[in-house]
């Protein structure tokens, strides 16, 4: 998208079935024209949607945690986020690879510093290469900072397309996320049938293991000096982003009727996967995540510091 031909916010959005609900109003009537009164958008790749915002190709984006800086504000309110296990983000390791590969050097090393070592944590500590699929620029660092920070290793992580077989059959471990993750999961008999037996480990419950707090991936993001340049005010914005969330929550439903036909998953395991496994409220503790995820991620090198969050 190029220069603005309207009063409309441009939108960056993403299609994928996590973000479903927060699209509700702006893809379903009766509010759907209404809003395109007010709204332009385009659906990207996660990753991407920083960029457009960044590169004034867009003025609002739900984007990855990673990508927030300091030019871009935070719309308070919605999310994407999970309370524990999320299963759209799953590190994948072959463990016929990994077994006895770890160095006794590295695993004396890294037992002094994490007391005894658990199987998985010998399985992720014996990983050197990754295949990234890197649709989401958090997850990739997720999975960056579990590595340096939590296991004290640093592996290295080479873009793949997200096929989870062809992935493990040259690399140590594979990181899925999204749909593609999602899918794996349910083809998990076949993909262990070609790689061999694996560790699936979903990285929403090793950080709140670690840390406490909830998995944030991505929030919705603005150019502030955007609002000016349009007829729309934050708090109008503001309001449409959290209705539009409200509404789809309401209308799960439907969402699931929708997504049945679009991917390969069974309508419980969708149903269950928007309203257990994703949650959409940017509570205090989602900040505090957000806030600890940043510094995690500059401390080991991994994304630049960002000191303060800046709000809409």
């Amino acid at each position: 998208m190029g220069l603005h031909t309207s009063n409309r916010l441009r939108v960056a959005a993403i299609d994928f079935l996590n973000p479903a609900p927060l699209m509700w109003d702006f893809e379903h009537p009766p509010l759907n024209t209404a809003l395109a009164e007010r709204y332009d958008i385009h659906y990207t790749q996660p990753a991407l949607c920083a960029d457009d915002l960044l590169s004034n190709r867009a003025d609002l984006g739900l984007i990855p945690i990673a990508s927030l800086t300091q030019e871009l504000a935070i719309v308070p309110g919605c999310t994407i986020a999970s309370l524990d296990h999320v299963r759209s983000i799953q590190l994948i390791i072959k463990l016929n690879r990994s077994k006895n590969r770890l160095p006794h050097v590295l695993r004396s090393s890294i037992a002094q510093n994490m007391g005894s070592l658990s199987s998985n944590e010998e399985a992720l500590a014996s990983v050197r290469t990754v295949a990234a699929d890197t649709a989401s620029r958090s997850s990739l660092a997720y999975a960056q900072i579990l590595f340096r920070k939590f296991i004290g290793t640093d592996p290295e992580f080479l873009s793949a397309q997200a096929d989870p077989i062809a992935m493990l059959a040259h690399f140590d471990a594979a990181l899925l996320i999204g749909d593609p993750a999602l899918l794996a999961l349910e083809s998990r008999t076949q993909i262990e049938q070609s790689a061999g037996p694996c560790l699936w480990l979903d990285l929403a419950h090793e950080w709140r293991t670690r840390t406490s707090l909830p998995w944030v991936a991505a929030v919705w993001a603005v150019r502030p000096e955007a609002l000016t340049k349009s007829t729309i005010t934050a708090a109008q914005l503001n309001n449409d982003l959290r209705q539009s969330r409200d509404h789809g929550l309401t209308y799960i439903d439907s969402l699931v009727a929708e997504w049945t036909s679009r991917i390969a998953i069974p309508p419980d395991t969708i149903r269950n996967y928007l309203t257990h496994n994703i949650h959409y409220t940017l509570s205090p503790d989602c900040i505090a995540a957000i806030e600890l995820f940043r510094r995690y991620a500059s401390d080991a090198g991994i994304l630049p510091p960002l000191p303060t969050l800046r709000f809409l």
